[in-house]
């Protein structure tokens, strides 16, 4: 049970920080006047519309509605309880709590199960390691890794264990230390025996290879066999904690070098990764055996501006970089390709040719993705044969013609025909026509996109009821006498949206309760996640810092309008329903309603 945080703890907390540090941490943000815009984190796009406010400390997404504070930003990223949000940000302020108020409850988002598995995780994963660094158990699982050119610092660095060979050690290490076998089996850290229901290790005599999620926590792992045992490789089955086609390898480590060089290095697998380390490269990341997925995608657009795809040099690595590549230059990314030669992998290649030379000759000579199309497109093709050559020459021009820059398109045609000694002229007819096709095809999509994150917020109309609701909410969130102003010219009225009259209650509650004009703390004083994203959203438009009395009256006449137009509709119904069941007393009665009605919108 917890008790409730005081209101001058949360207020300390949440002014000792920058919501746009909070959420730089998880969303790419770029200043663009007041305020910063990014990728959403709660919903896939191309085009940034997600906005955070410095000045008032909130968020909003104008694609799909999210917002509020830090507080709440934190609770819907990370699906945690608005005390364990509090919690993680006054550590990070250094803001003292009372344990007592921030333990666990019945409201949490993560259940004890899900804990529990979480913890299990982390355990072995230091148990593993502490086996592989200093027992005589794991001195040949050590001896091979150190031959295969593993250093001390990234075994370390990186977590790397040793699971014992018994079939039973890690049941009987779980369960001593209370962890349900039941739930360690969901965990995937044990199998359950159909004839008997007893239970043994998952994993025995590998080298373990810890999975972390984006918040550094062990939840899964990759066992790899000392003697080539099959299958080589041994991963965690799908969990509840655990699923591949959203985790990519070393991200939760990548993230801060990402952020700050601005590009990541996509590898094939975590073997290459490690081996980019130790070169020097930071950005490393990897999927864990499966393609690209939309998850992979968004989370790694949220963080990169550039990515350089390193697979490996075979032709199923050229393959599987094209279809990355495809797919990340759709959603938006800027692509490079550095190709390895010699059909090596990139480990191999740093084994071989040293640190330096992958970084000089691979990472940093990675070619621009046009560039590598055309590389990929001779492949298969013996262009000495003049049909195949022809047939080439038209598919590195269709991917000329989706180029964007006429300065791009015009260095890569002229080596088309330099290359193969054919008219320049004749090759810039045909793209024109294939550019012309495209961008007819995609007209629609790149208005849309080119459009800027703030302009797509304005042209979103309302009814002219509804915009002045929303006007006034906007004016009474920076004004206390306009609150109590608007509640004595609506007379016992109401506003005709029901979230809005909803927000007008809890904002007067708000400031009855002592508190100023505060939208961020406001937020947090909403109960409804709803009315959070809708205060956002009215934070967001652009109003001016006073308003005069007559815009007041005006809006205030608007909203009352609204309640007599739609009392008109009512009573035509009425009108009508009488009409037909022949009550001419009745349908004459309320044709005169109507009218008095309309002239009173006039007036």
């Amino acid at each position: 049970m917890t008790g409730k945080i005081p209101e001058e703890t949360i207020q300390q907390i949440k002014q000792s920080l920058d919501i746009t540090e909070v959420i730089g941490d998880y969303v790419q943000l770029k200043k663009q006047g007041r305020n910063f815009f990014g990728l959403c984190p709660f919903h896939g796009e191309n085009s940034p519309s997600f906005s955070v406010s410095p000045d008032k400390q909130i968020y909003h997404c104008f694609g799909c509605g999210a917002g509020g504070n830090v507080f709440s930003f934190l609770m819907e990223i990370e699906n945690i309880s608005f005390q364990e949000a509090v919690s993680k940000l006054a550590a990070r302020t250094g803001v003292a709590l009372d344990p007592a108020l921030t333990g666990d409850n019945r409201n949490r988002s993560f259940s004890e199960e899900h804990d529990q598995i979480i913890k299990a995780h982390e355990l072995l994963a230091k148990f593993y390691h502490h086996l592989l660094m200093n027992t005589t158990e794991g001195q040949e699982a050590l001896d091979y890794l150190e031959k295969r050119g593993f250093s001390k610092e990234q075994l370390e660095t990186f977590q790397i264990g040793w699971s014992l060979p018994n079939w039973d050690f890690t049941v009987k290490f779980l369960q001593k230390r209370g962890f349900t076998s039941e739930w360690m089996e969901k965990a995937g850290l044990i199998i359950r025996r159909e004839e008997d229901g007893t239970y043994f290790d998952r994993f025995r005599g590998r080298i373990m290879f810890p999975l972390h999620d984006e918040k550094g926590k062990v939840v899964a792992f990759s066992g790899r066999s000392l003697h080539d045992e099959k299958p080589k490789y041994l991963n965690s089955p799908e969990t509840p904690i655990f699923n591949k086609s959203r985790l990519l390898y070393n991200f939760h480590r990548a993230r801060p070098a990402i952020r700050k060089q601005h590009y990541a290095v996509l590898f094939e697998g975590f073997a290459d990764v490690i081996a980019a380390a130790s070169a020097g490269i930071e950005t490393g990341i990897a999927t864990m055996g499966t393609s690209l997925t939309d998850a992979h995608i968004q989370q790694i657009r949220r963080t990169a501006d550039q990515v350089i795809i390193c697979f490996d040099g075979d032709s199923a690595g050229i393959q599987a970089a094209f279809r990355a590549s495809n797919l990340l230059s759709d959603s938006g990314c800027d692509i490079k390709v550095a190709l390895i030669p010699d059909k090596m992998d990139p480990d191999d290649y740093i084994k071989t040719h040293g640190a330096e030379k992958f970084r000089n000759n691979v990472i940093d000579t990675a070619m621009t993705l046009t560039a590598f199309k055309m590389e990929y497109y001779k492949q298969g093709k013996n262009l000495q044969d003049e049909g195949q050559k022809l047939r080439y020459i038209e598919e590195v021009v269709a991917e000329i013609s989706k180029l964007k820059k006429a300065v791009e398109r015009d260095y890569y045609l002229r080596q088309v025909a330099e290359q193969f000694s054919l008219s320049l002229e004749a090759l810039k007819q045909q793209e024109k026509q294939l550019f012309f096709k495209e961008r007819k095809k995609h007209s629609s999509n790149e208005r849309t996109f080119q459009q800027a994150p703030a302009l797509q917020a304005s042209v979103k109309l309302y009814p002219a009821f509804q915009t002045a609701e929303r006007r006034l909410i906007a004016h009474m969130l920076k004004d206390i006498d306009l609150a109590y102003k608007v509640k004595d010219l609506l007379n016992g009225g109401t506003f005709n949206i029901d979230e809005h009259q909803a927000i007008f209650t809890y904002l007067l509650g708000f400031y009855e309760g002592g508190n100023v004009p505060d939208s961020s703390a406001f937020i947090s004083f909403l109960p409804n996640a709803n009315l959070r994203r809708l205060v956002s959203d009215i934070e967001m438009m652009m109003v001016s810092e006073v308003i005069n009395d007559e815009a007041v009256y005006d809006y205030i006449k608007e909203i009352a309008q609204y309640q007599k137009v739609l009392e008109i509709k009512e009573k035509k119904q009425r009108q009508v329903a009488a009409e037909k069941a022949k009550d001419y007393q009745t349908a004459a009665q309320l044709a005169m309603e109507i009218v008095k009605l309309k002239k009173e919108l006039t007036k």
